[in-house]
């Protein structure tokens, strides 16, 4: 643990290629211990962005666009707690949607580094993105199961040799998306309006689709990928990927011809 607040597990590529078979245990990359600059101080600087572009007039909401905004935003204020049923179901509901032939020995395990959390205890990681983090994660391997398996194997493309670590990943995605749609300046009252065209156009997805954040999730998870490795990155590149992750995820939501998330250019990555 360094004076940064911790560390990260990244993941050294031996080999391209894994061949899990029906035994997802076996393991073809090095688990080693790593600085947080990009978990802990990267996510203030790769998601708290605002820029003189990001100014736009208020918008009016429907009731439906404030109760669909209000149900999301009391799942974002919900934080992780291990003592409670339901989120002990969640995880262990995640390591079986990833291994499902591996038996997890326990909540706390030296198991989950190999889905790529910091230690033994994934709880300690969900401070940036609380219970919807993990909860993205598992809409993610239920509905795209194809493309969580290749993210986090890391089967598709020509891998850096130091790649990042993909749980630790999912966190920071949702705290970016959090920020990028702001969600978590909204307070709920007649004056309450978005402030950006961004997250105005969210909203209009989120009131047609009560899934909506997690399905851009599982989006801009594949995108963040796509860009890994479109630029060739390795896990110092990470804020940098991050970046241009949210620019292009920006640019395609404010297409003209986008009604719904599916229309997105980026989609076609999960379902191909």
């Amino acid at each position: 643990m360094d004076d940064r607040g911790g560390s990260f597990v990244a993941v050294r590529r031996i080999s391209q290629g894994l061949e899990r078979g029906n035994t997802c245990h076996s393991t073809s990359a090095e688990v080693v211990a790593g600085s947080t600059a990009w978990l802990g101080r990267g996510l203030s600087c790769v998601c708290a962005q605002s820029r003189e572009s990001d100014a736009r007039p208020s918008f009016d909401l429907t009731p439906s666009q404030e109760e669909c905004l209000q149900r999301l935003q009391n799942r974002i204020d919900i934080a992780y707690d291990s003592s409670i049923p339901e989120h002990q179901e969640a995880l262990r509901a995640l390591w079986n949607a990833a291994f499902p032939e591996e038996e997890l020995r326990g909540l706390i395990s030296e198991q989950w580094k190999e889905m790529g959390w910091q230690g033994k205890d994934p709880s300690t990681d969900f401070r940036g993105g609380g219970f919807i983090s993990l909860e993205n994660l598992l809409f993610f391997a239920t509905n795209f199961p194809k493309s969580f398996k290749d993210l986090l194997w890391k089967l598709e493309g020509d891998r850096s040799v130091w790649e990042y670590p993909f749980a630790v990943a999912g966190v920071n995605i949702t705290f970016m998306l959090i920020q990028m749609l702001d969600l978590e300046a909204v307070s709920f009252n007649s004056t309450v309006k978005p402030r950006t065209m961004v997250g105005a156009v969210f909203l209009k997805f989120l009131s047609e689709n009560e899934s909506a954040f997690d399905l851009l999730y599982c989006i801009t998870f594949k995108l963040m990928d796509h860009q890994w490795l479109a630029m060739r990155a390795s896990y110092m590149d990470f804020n940098t990927v991050m970046k241009a992750t949210r620019r292009q995820l920006e640019r395609e939501l404010l297409l003209e011809d986008i009604t719904r998330l599916e229309d997105l250019p980026s989609y076609s990555l999960l379902t191909r």
